[in-house]
């Protein structure tokens, strides 16, 4: 499907609006996915050397041969282009509104037969002060399955809010969970190339990759506004814009 092509239906624009989601199937162009399947392996490399380096198995958030979370922005030009292409910004747009900044991004990287699962919490649940909501694109780098991990979402009206609630740390996985129901949530069975977009207040979690091969996605996130520190002072991550009233930012 070619970016030109890219119309966010009226269901999609009124499903993210009253259930805070919708999907869109095989929409990165094939090129910009192969740069970012190249990058992630590329920046994983590069964790393992400096695991090797330090001697250790453990990173931060990283677990060698277990899962990694990295960050490109700053340190790929190719996954720059890619996080402020006319795709994003109108998945920004329809989302959004007419002004778009890119706020976050990471890689998420379960390994084969590896990868750990992740409760239930909304994004917004990680930031401990009011902010408007903002947009999660969760990118399928690899074909989507309930066996390889993917992720599961939870609708507005089945998880009885959309405000951003507390959140409990788990004890045994150190996650921050915030749903403690019993609704198992929907699935994202999707091909590669495919974005599942939901608001940074929707209930959603991932279960392990069981399979012989390694699940990669991607995540870009994106705001109306900038998402400041808590004191005012400074952008609380990145506040890059797309879209100022409508038009592109170059």
């Amino acid at each position: 499907m070619a970016v030109s092509a890219l119309r966010i239906t009226s269901e999609q624009a009124r499903q993210f609006r009253e259930e805070g989601l919708f999907v869109l199937n095989r929409i990165v162009p094939p090129g910009d996915l192969d740069t970012l399947r190249g990058e992630c392996q590329r920046f994983i490399d590069e964790r393992d050397r400096e695991m090797d380096r330090l001697g250790v198995d453990k990173l931060d958030l990283d677990r060698r041969g277990s899962r990694y979370f990295v960050h490109a922005y700053g340190k790929s030009p190719a996954v720059e282009r890619f996080l402020s292409s006319d795709l994003m910004a109108r998945i920004g747009q329809a989302a959004l509104g007419d002004t778009v900044y890119l706020f976050n991004e990471q890689y998420v990287v379960k390994a084969a037969e590896q990868g750990m699962p992740f409760s239930w919490h909304q994004d917004s649940g990680f930031i401990d002060y009011p902010h408007r909501p903002y947009l999660t694109c969760w990118i399928a780098l690899d074909d989507m399955t309930e066996a390889n991990g993917t992720v599961y979402l939870l609708p507005y009206s089945r998880a009885g809010t959309r405000d951003v609630v507390k959140h409990a740390r788990e004890e045994e996985s150190n996650d921050l969970v915030g749903y403690f129901g019993h609704d198992p949530g929907d699935p994202v069975i999707v091909p590669a190339g495919s974005i599942a977009c939901f608001s940074s207040t929707l209930f959603h979690r991932s279960g392990p990759n069981t399979t012989d091969r390694v699940r990669r996605v991607y995540v870009a996130q994106y705001s109306a506004e900038p998402i400041l520190s808590e004191d005012g002072s400074q952008p609380l991550r990145l506040a890059e814009p797309l879209l100022l009233e409508g038009k592109r930012v170059s």
